[in-house]
């Protein structure tokens, strides 16, 4: 059995081949896809966080609302950057998104990936302390979310406050308990997913990763999985940890599919490089009808090895479609690889 979602970038672009075309459009589309996943058996709906682009930005409004209009589904990220982030700020946040959807929340963090402005991170007020790297600094902000949301008070309070204060130090509120357990790091390489097993959070595994070894995608990406288990181990964790891997995903089962994605041409992992010194390999996308589909499915180790799935929606091509994809995976592909 595999939990499945869908991860959406909440592309939007003032163009008449978009089905989202303004800010508005993509998230009130994105609540709707939600909704639908819900009612199609899917188990999450997660969407991914880009700054100064057009794209998703925000996600605490939008995860409280889908958790208003879903009573089930698992509503998460993929993944925040947190270099942008106020740790305390977003403890607030997080938590009260949390409540909202009655611990559904499953946070997906990461240091951050190449992005469209020069070190946007700046313009949000936040600098790399002296000999830290702006990836340090945003796994220094995670060390500080993940020590808050541990619920213990460490403020002093006003002797004079306006309010009656519970005695003792003081914490953000609210704080949702058991949050804690829910979050994940969105890893590229061995060594951050070696990390996030040591800061006990659950791993995000994406389409890319730091080519370490030249072997096809999903091979490296099944060998980070199991050292990122073997650190866990190493580490003591009292509980199971949960490992996703995304994946775009689509079965041809009608001529539209066939139109948008039958000649897609990207059935091979390709190479190339993040930054001048960051050789990444990106993993193939699979289109095809089911059958073969459930074939080249069953050779992905890196799936094999995760309890979690996502799958990437084009959600440019509007609600009814990225629908009827999900839909087409859990129903006739699903069931014949023993996910459901």
């Amino acid at each position: 059995m595999k939990n499945i979602g869908f991860l959406s970038f909440g592309h939007w672009t003032p163009s008449s081949q978009s089905a989202t075309r303004t800010a508005q459009d993509v998230l009130l589309q994105s609540i709707d896809l939600a909704v639908a996943a819900e009612e199609l058996g899917a188990d999450g709906a997660y969407f991914r966080v880009h700054h100064f682009a057009r794209q998703l930005s925000s996600p605490f409004p939008l995860l409280a609302a889908v958790a208003a209009r879903t009573r089930k589904i698992e509503i998460g990220t993929g993944v925040i950057d947190m270099r942008y982030e106020n740790p305390l700020y977003m403890v607030e946040d997080a938590s009260a998104a949390d409540l909202i959807s009655n611990g559904r929340l499953q946070l997906g963090l990461s240091r951050g990936s190449p992005e469209q402005v020069i070190d946007g991170w700046r313009y949000f007020g936040f600098e790399p302390k002296a000999g830290e790297s702006d990836a340090d600094m945003g796994r220094r902000h995670t060390e500080e979310f993940l020590d808050v949301l541990r619920g213990e008070g460490f403020a002093k309070p006003n002797p004079q406050p306006m309010f009656p204060n519970p005695p003792g130090l003081l914490r953000p509120e609210p704080l949702s308990e058991g949050l804690r357990d829910r979050i994940w790091w969105g890893s590229g390489s061995n060594a951050t997913a070696e990390w996030a097993a040591k800061m006990g959070m659950n791993l995000q595994s994406s389409t890319l990763k730091d080519d370490e070894t030249g072997e096809p995608f999903h091979i490296q990406q099944a060998k980070q999985i199991r050292a990122y288990r073997e650190a866990w181990k190493a580490a003591g964790h009292q509980r199971a940890p949960r490992v996703s891997v995304s994946r775009s995903i689509f079965a041809l089962v009608n001529d539209m599919d066939r139109a948008y994605f039958g000649r897609s041409g990207n059935d091979q992992d390709s190479v190339g490089f993040l930054d001048e010194k960051t050789r990444a390999i990106f993993g193939r996308s699979y289109a095809a009808e089911p059958e073969v589909l459930i074939k080249q499915l069953a050779q992905d180790e890196a799936i094999a090895e995760a309890d979690t799935l996502l799958l990437t929606v084009p959600n440019q091509l509007g609600v009814a479609y990225n629908a009827h994809v999900i839909e087409a995976i859990l129903k006739y592909v699903a069931p014949e690889l023993g996910w459901r």
